[in-house]
């Protein structure tokens, strides 16, 4: 093993860590300048790295633009601020106050020791793209490092200050300018850092994986049909991160949905800015955008803008993976077993509306499938939302001839208090970080060894592009095992057929038939 300084790049030097204390603390030059760092946790940890110029004053709802270089050592021993937020309502996916527009920031995880370039993880947090940050300690890339990767965590711009579209906005953009997918945008640029910084880390620029979670899952799936970011990644992972979901069109209509553009007109009128200028738009409070909250599903945060121009996205996932026009990567694709237990398919909510368009005849069949009206309240809209589509996402990444790999997380804590039978949605982020003190339960042995055997199996297909080794169970590539996944289990991973796949079909019929 090589003592870690990151080919010559890392040089330690006698800095102070604290008020209290001096130690030897890791420097690194990059392009925008240096940064000294920290030893904790075994390895090496930069935080708070600037990989895009604040998107403030004149730049709010602008395309992100390059850092800003420094002079002298700037400390990156600290994370950055959140972005812009509402209360997260206790979710341990965000990271402390204080928040700020200036948010644009991410946080690098090496090992001390390696041998070569090492392969490179970039986290996109969930959070409904309303709430969530890079800096949580849930997000702690330390144990995955020491498994032998960089990891890299980000933050990007939430909300209507990282989804929105207005008429003076689109105007002042033109032909050429981004409009609307401004939080996409971000992540894209985060990844360009990537490719041009983090080989000074010990990072291989040409073996790049994604992951994400809920909204950071559909933002990886998003990235995998998005043009300005294709070489960006090499392997990508999505967990729980839909893929039937309708975009909203910047400046079109649809069926009764409103434009983007007519959205953000609608909230402007409510702020007393009928017929705003851009002025007047940047002119108004962050904080001001935040209520009501815009709504994920709905409509008002996953957006089409066209891939002329400045546009990234130009049409919705399911439909691009149908046409093969996807990233040609490997894929880790799968869902928790109990995602939105406490969501009945009767609730006014946009999750809730996704099965009205049955037919008396679909419901009847969909009754007897999940055996009743108890199994088909508890279930349908997890399966709707997320386990059909993660199935058929897989399907059609695998017939593209690309290496596929779906599976069920059914881990559960006995100490977790929620009345459920399943893993909830979120609930295996810190099985995947390793990172189970990060937990609102107590941590049992085999809470312990679930993460173990999950963080290996993510970070070995971060290595190679495929998950398996190590002596691990066998999880079984989609392409020549087609119908099964890897079931996480409280005892332990095991290959099986995909659960519930008659009702599944029914659902794949009834998108079929609808879309």
């Amino acid at each position: 093993m090589v003592f870690a300084s990151l080919i010559a790049a890392v040089l330690f030097l006698m800095v102070p860590a604290d008020t209290q204390s001096t130690e030897m603390r890791p420097r690194v030059r990059i392009g925008q300048g240096e940064l000294t760092g920290q030893v904790e946790a075994g390895g090496l940890a930069f935080k708070g790295i600037p990989y895009a110029a604040p998107p403030v004053g004149l730049l709010r709802w602008k395309a992100p633009q390059p850092p800003v270089n420094w002079s002298g050592i700037r400390d990156a021993s600290v994370v950055g601020p959140i972005c812009i937020q509402p209360p997260s309502g206790g979710d341990p996916g965000v990271g402390p106050l204080p928040m700020s527009e200036d948010c644009l920031t991410l946080n690098v995880w090496a090992p001390e020791e390696r041998e070569g370039p090492l392969p490179v993880m970039v986290w996109v947090h969930g959070g409904g793209l309303n709430n969530g940050s890079g800096t949580a300690a849930l997000y702690d890339g330390a144990a995955l490092a020491r498994r032998g990767v960089v990891v890299v965590t980000i933050n990007y711009r939430l909300g209507r200050l990282g989804f929105f579209a207005h008429p003076a906005l689109s105007a002042e953009a033109g032909s050429e300018g981004l409009v609307g997918n401004y939080g996409l945008a971000d992540i894209i640029a985060s990844l360009e850092w990537v490719r041009d910084n983090i080989a000074t880390f010990g990072g291989d620029p040409g073996k790049v994986t994604i992951f994400g979670e809920s909204a950071g899952g559909a933002a990886v799936l998003r990235l995998m049909i998005a043009e300005p970011a294709r070489g960006l990644f090499h392997r990508a992972v999505v967990q729980s991160g839909l893929g039937r979901e309708q975009g909203t069109p910047v400046f079109t209509g649809q069926a009764g949905r409103p434009s983007l553009e007519a959205r953000g007109a609608a909230f402007a009128a409510s702020l007393g800015l009928a017929d705003a200028t851009v002025d007047q738009l940047r002119a108004v409070p962050a904080e001001a955008f935040l209520t009501p909250a815009p709504s994920f599903y709905g409509g008002d945060l996953l957006i089409i803008d066209g891939s002329d121009g400045g546009g990234l996205i130009d049409e919705d996932v399911e439909p691009a993976f149908a046409a093969g026009l996807q990233a040609p990567v490997p894929l880790i694709i799968g869902t928790n077993s109990a995602e939105f237990w406490w969501m009945k398919p009767s609730e006014l909510s946009p999750y809730g509306e996704i099965d009205d368009a049955l037919t008396s005849e679909e419901r009847a069949a969909f009754l007897t499938a999940y055996g009743g009206e108890d199994g088909y309240n508890a279930h349908v809209v997890s399966d709707l939302a997320f386990n059909e589509p993660a199935r058929q996402l897989a399907r059609l990444h695998a017939r593209a001839g690309n290496p596929t790999f779906l599976y069920r997380f059914d881990v559960v804590s006995a100490a977790m208090p929620e009345p459920h039978a399943g893993a909830t949605h979120a609930s295996e982020r810190p099985y995947v970080f390793d990172n189970l003190s990060a937990s609102s339960w107590a941590v049992e042995e085999r809470d312990q060894r679930a993460a173990t055997v999950m963080a290996d199996y993510w970070t070995g297909f971060a290595t190679t592009g495929d998950p398996n080794g190590g002596g691990r169970p066998v999880w079984p590539e989609y392409r020549a095992t087609r119908g099964r996944l890897l079931m996480f289990s409280n005892d332990g991973p095991v290959a099986m057929a995909v659960p519930f796949a008659d009702r599944l079909d029914l659902i794949e019929a009834f998108y079929a038939r609808t879309r």
